[in-house]
């Protein structure tokens, strides 16, 4: 298989890695991770690479790092406090699977990081890029590190065909790298990818003509670099609805923690009630309907008008909410038994660990 893809000689690859590294030396981008190899770092900027851009990353890196500084002290940290340092990345299971990673270097390598892909992957949300990644910057291990950059530009240098959506694919982009990759400078070599696909081998708009590998990109040659990466779009996520009851008392906002397991584990937002656990569609009698179900939760009256503010939508990977905001001021606190929630002032909501989606609850509610 990779020999349909890849027969350079020894001379051209040699030759490849000049061209890249040159460029990379020359250019490559200063990052406040990359001022050392800590594989600490390493590790902390990879898993909020994850879905995130660079831009965005940036000032999370530096707080994250500041208020964490090493892996110990990752390992041992409350989660409320990740959870809050996290706020606005998203997919908060990253943040946490960090820390469980972090103990386990603490519990099973004495605080050493483990030095080889194939150890660093026994870590918890640990996969094969990341491992990659760490392993040849901090490391030097020659290992290439296959994330989406580097499936598209060697898709496009090799006019690599293979569906890139597909799991069979990646042992094949794995080996092509892995004979790519410059021995002595496998973490430059890696990075230099990275940044050669954020640059001139972009998605959407590639330069490809004035790229420094131009002339070992084949897919430019015949103009069909566009074409590369081939990849099954993803199917589009669904929608759900739902109204977000913003409670107000003397002691402050309504908030609940959302359950241990799930989507947002943990985290604190506005309660929530799904449409289609209503009734009715007619406008008067759905506040009518969403008092009555919440306080049948919670033998709690509360009276919702609505509010002149759009629907806010949030889209994960799967799904794409489009939450109504519907609003109540009661004059007295009540008991909150039956109900696991908190009465949460301004302040208190600033402190406490929100997902983004609630985050963009309070920019309509709080303005």
């Amino acid at each position: 298989m990779i020999s349909k893809y890849f027969n350079w000689s020894d001379a051209k690859i040699v030759a490849f890695q000049k061209a890249l590294l040159e460029w990379y030396d020359r250019e490559g981008r200063q990052l406040p991770w990359r001022v050392d190899h800590d594989p600490y770092h390493v590790f902390v900027s990879e898993i909020m690479l994850q879905q995130t851009q660079v831009q965005t990353v940036i000032p999370y890196y530096l707080d994250f790092i500041a208020s964490f500084p090493t892996v110990g002290e990752l390992a041992s940290a409350p989660e409320s406090k990740l959870l809050k340092a996290w706020e606005g990345l998203g997919y908060y299971s990253r943040v946490r699977n960090m820390q469980k990673a972090a103990q386990q270097i603490m519990r099973d390598y004495a605080g050493q990081w483990p030095t080889t892909a194939a150890k660093l992957q026994t870590l918890t949300g640990i996969g094969p890029y990341t491992a990659a990644a760490i392993a040849s910057i901090a490391f030097n291990q020659p290992i290439a590190a296959i994330d989406g950059n580097a499936f598209r530009v060697f898709a496009r240098l090799l006019k690599i065909d293979l569906d890139i959506s597909k799991s069979q694919t990646r042992p094949v982009f794995q080996a092509i790298g892995d004979r790519l990759i410059s021995v002595a400078r496998p973490g430059d070599f890696n990075q230099a990818i990275m940044d050669l696909g954020t640059s001139y081998l972009t998605a959407k708009q590639p330069d490809a003509e004035h790229s420094p590998v131009r002339d070992f990109d084949e897919s430019l040659a015949d103009g069909t670099t566009l074409a590369y990466p081939v990849k099954t779009k993803k199917a589009k996520p669904i929608d759900f609805y739902y109204y977000a009851l913003a409670i107000q008392s003397p002691e402050g906002w309504l908030f609940e923690q959302r359950p241990t397991k799930g989507m947002l584990a943990r985290l604190w937002m506005l309660p929530l009630i799904d449409r289609d656990d209503l009734t009715t569609s007619d406008p008067k009698e759905v506040l009518a309907e969403l008092s009555t179900l919440f306080q049948q939760e919670t033998e709690i009256h509360a009276e919702f008008h609505e509010v002149e503010m759009k629907p806010v939508i949030h889209t994960f990977t799967h799904q794409k909410w489009h939450i109504q905001i519907v609003q109540a001021k009661l004059t007295s606190t009540p008991n909150l038994s039956l109900f696991s929630g908190k009465w949460l002032s301004l302040a208190a909501i600033a402190e406490a660990p929100l997902p983004t989606v609630q985050l963009k609850l309070n920019q309509q509610l709080f303005v």
